[in-house]
Formats: structure tokens, C-alpha cells, sequence
């Protein structure tokens, strides 16, 4: 059952959001949702589907109106009342005290933590002089281990954590993630240098670094995914939501709108720069019949034709709902293009070699006007190709003008 939620916080958080924008368009659908919530402080605040699909309309039109991070505030605005996101997250994002608070809470956490290390080696030292770093690192294994067996006690019927609570442990876990990958200076003096480094760093590369690991680490786990024969389609699925880079630079953003007409839910909806809509219809990558072979040619098997014969049904479905699409969402439906990705040659039979399923889609989608149909190996390769080009340049820096 779907959990809705809205809050006095994001009302705050919306009508902030209203100021940062000049187009007409996009503070009108922001006062639709003003109006859905209605109240005041202390009141009840309208939620529910109305208040998602209200505030997923205000992230299309920022898409159309080219404002990328209005219309991702929305989305995660959405994904607040739809029940996936808790407020905790809209606020670290968008409330500059609820951040700081939280930074400095993760503060206080690293120097407490520092400082019970610190008291422990000098523990280690004490009874111990002649102590090794081999002895400190024994005595640190010892401590986690022994965490592990910490608890609150039984209880009548056990114990069972609340919202709050399950909140707290998984800022502990993002904790984590922070503090594992950040460097591990081997003195004070290290220390202090990386601390002047950082601050002579510039923000555009630091972000441009960022995000290409980000990328990095969202390809791999698709390609975890793509090598587990047991993935589900919803499996891929998640490993690609709001990886629309990995398609190619033609689309500038994924729709947070999946349904566009009553009976088709769309895997992926891309937006092209021109407004128009592409499809992209994932399947499994464990098909044993993605290329057969018969009567010595090679073809496409029944789970292919299958996948193109369903989008082709949705392409012809958007088609006809053209003009109500348009006049609702802003999208234009009409000859939208779609993109297919199914199979992987390590899972096709039948001895077919990967350069033969290559060529045999090749062959496939030279006779094919809308629909592409790709592997996830194309896939895989090819972002990886566009993450080798954006390292490379990333490293060489800007290139500079020829003087006269």
C-alpha cells in the first residue's frame, strides 16, 4: 500500500522553491501545488496522488524549460509525498539548517569516535610499550567484533525500532560511506596539507570528479546486475533510474512521469532536446534465444521480437494520444523513437559468438526506422567509452585558445 506524506517542511520548501524560477509556466503548476496542500502552520496538509502527480508536473516543465535542478528538486519533492524519500534527505538538500545541523552531528560523531581511539591506544601504551601498529590494529579488530554483539536487551515480543530510529541508522550508514572513502593521512602534518589542498580545489573540477564517479560506480553496478544470470528486469531497471547518460548525450533528462496514456507504463521515458519523447523498453539480459540459428542464416529469436512488437504497440498508442499528451504534459509523443536493450552475448546459445550477435543486430536494426535494438554489452561498452573521453579530458583540462 502506498505511503503518502506532506508536511508543513515542504510547503516551506516549495514556496522557496517558487523564487527561483522566472517561467510563467513552471510558478503556475508550483501554485497547483500550493493549492493541493493548502494550510497553514499547525493545520493538515493536502497529500495523496493528486500532490505527487502535481509536483512531478512541475518537474516536466522544468525539463522543458531547460531548468535541470528545479525540475530534480521536484522530482525529489515527489519522491518526499510519494513515500520514498524521508524528510530528513529533502532537508539536507534544500534547508541550509537542517544541513549544518547534520554536518555537524556527523562532526561530533568522527572527533567522539577519534577520541575513544585516541584513549585506547593510550590504554594499548600504557600496558603495553613495546606495542606494534600490528598490536593496535588486533586490538580495533577486537572492538568491532565485539559490537556486533551489542544490544538493547530482549523484550516481551521483541523489539521493534521506530521510524525515528530506523531514520538514525541509516545516516550511520551514509556516515560510513563518507568516512570510508575518505583518505587516510599518515600524520598530522598530512593531514593539515590534504586540509589546504582541498581548499585551493576548484569547484567546477571537484564536482566534475564527483560526478564521474558517481557514474562509475552506477556503471558498475549495472554491469553486477548485467553478469547475475538471476537479475529481474526490475533489478536492471533500478540500476539504471536517473542514469540517462548512459543512452547517450542526445537526452538531457529522464521523465519522472512513467505513464502517458491509460494502458502503457513506460520503462525509461527520455527527454531529446527537442522536446520529444524516446522509449526505452528493458528486458532481461539472461536470454538464451536473443540470435538463433536457422537454416544456416542467423536471426533475431522470439524473446526480441516479442520486446519490438511491444514497444512498436507503444509508439503506435502514443501516436494516436498525441495531441492530449501535448496539451497535459508538454511532451511531444508523435513519432517518438524507442530504444530496446535485451540479451548479452555470454548468455546467448547455441556457440554464437559475441561478433556474431553484433552483426546480426546490426543487420536487424539497419531495416528499422524507430526502434533500436541493443544489448546490454553495447550498453555497458559504450558508457564506458564516454566515461574514458570525459576522464581523459577531465585530466588534460581545458584546451587553450591558439594566440594570433
Amino acid at each position: 500500500m502506498a505511503i503518502f506524506r506532506s508536511s508543513y517542511s515542504l510547503r516551506l520548501m516549495v514556496e522557496e522553491a517558487r523564487k527561483l524560477t522566472e517561467h510563467t509556466s513552471v510558478r503556475e503548476r508550483i501554485d497547483s501545488v500550493l493549492r493541493i496542500m493548502g494550510g497553514s502552520f499547525g493545520g493538515t496538509y493536502g497529500k495523496g496522488r493528486p500532490l505527487v502527480d502535481a509536483l512531478e508536473n512541475v518537474a516536466q516543465e522544468s525539463l522543458l524549460c531547460e531548468d535541470f535542478a528545479l525540475a530534480q528538486r521536484f522530482q525529489r519533492f515527489a519522491g518526499y509525498a510519494g513515500g520514498k524519500l524521508y524528510l530528513d534527505t529533502l532537508e539536507n538538500y534544500y534547508d541550509e539548517g537542517a544541513r549544518q545541523r547534520s554536518e555537524e552531528f556527523m562532526r561530533r560523531m568522527a572527533a567522539m569516535g577519534a577520541e575513544r581511539a585516541v584513549a585506547v591506544l593510550d590504554a594499548l601504551c600504557a600496558e603495553n610499550p613495546d606495542a606494534s601498529a600490528a598490536d593496535a590494529s588486533a586490538l580495533f579488530r577486537g572492538i568491532v567484533r565485539s559490537t556486533e554483539h551489542l544490544s538493547i536487551g530482549g523484550g516481551e515480543g521483541g523489539v521493534q525500532l521506530t521510524a525515528k530510529h530506523l531514520k538514525r541508522l541509516q545516516e550511520y550508514g551514509h556516515m560510513e560511506l563518507v568516512l570510508r572513502n575518505l583518505p587516510r593521512p599518515a600524520s598530522a602534518e598530512a593531514a593539515r596539507m590534504m586540509s589546504d589542498v582541498l581548499a585551493e580545489v576548484d569547484a567546477g573540477a571537484l564536482a566534475q570528479l564527483i560526478e564521474l564517479r558517481a557514474r562509475r560506480v552506477g556503471l558498475a553496478s549495472l554491469r553486477d546486475a548485467v553478469d547475475n544470470p538471476a537479475s529481474s528486469e526490475g533489478a536492471l531497471h533500478s540500476c539504471l533510474k536517473n542514469q540517462e547518460w548512459i543512452f547517450g548525450g542526445a537526452y538531457v533528462a529522464e521523465l519522472a512521469r512513467r505513464q502517458y496514456t491509460p494502458d502503457t507504463i513506460l520503462d525509461i521515458p527520455l527527454l531529446r532536446g527537442d522536446g520529444s519523447l524516446h522509449v526505452v523498453e528493458l528486458k532481461r539480459a539472461n536470454v538464451k534465444k536473443l540470435i538463433v540459428r536457422r537454416s544456416g542464416h542467423l536471426m533475431l529469436g522470439a524473446p526480441a521480437h516479442h520486446a519490438v512488437s511491444q514497444t512498436q504497440n507503444y509508439l503506435r498508442t502514443l501516436d494516436e494520444s498525441r495531441q492530449a499528451v501535448l496539451a497535459r504534459h508538454d511532451i511531444d509523443t508523435r513519432r517518438a523513437s524507442a530504444t530496446v536493450v535485451i540479451g548479452h552475448s555470454q548468455y546467448v546459445s547455441e556457440g554464437i559468438t559475441p561478433h556474431e550477435v553484433a552483426e546480426t543486430l546490426r543487420t536487424y536494426n539497419s531495416h528499422m526506422a524507430r526502434i533500436e535494438v541493443i544489448t546490454y554489452e553495447t550498453l555497458l561498452e559504450s558508457a564506458e567509452r564516454m566515461l574514458t573521453l570525459s576522464q581523459e579530458e577531465q585530466e588534460s583540462g581545458p584546451i587553450e585558445e591558439p594566440t594570433a
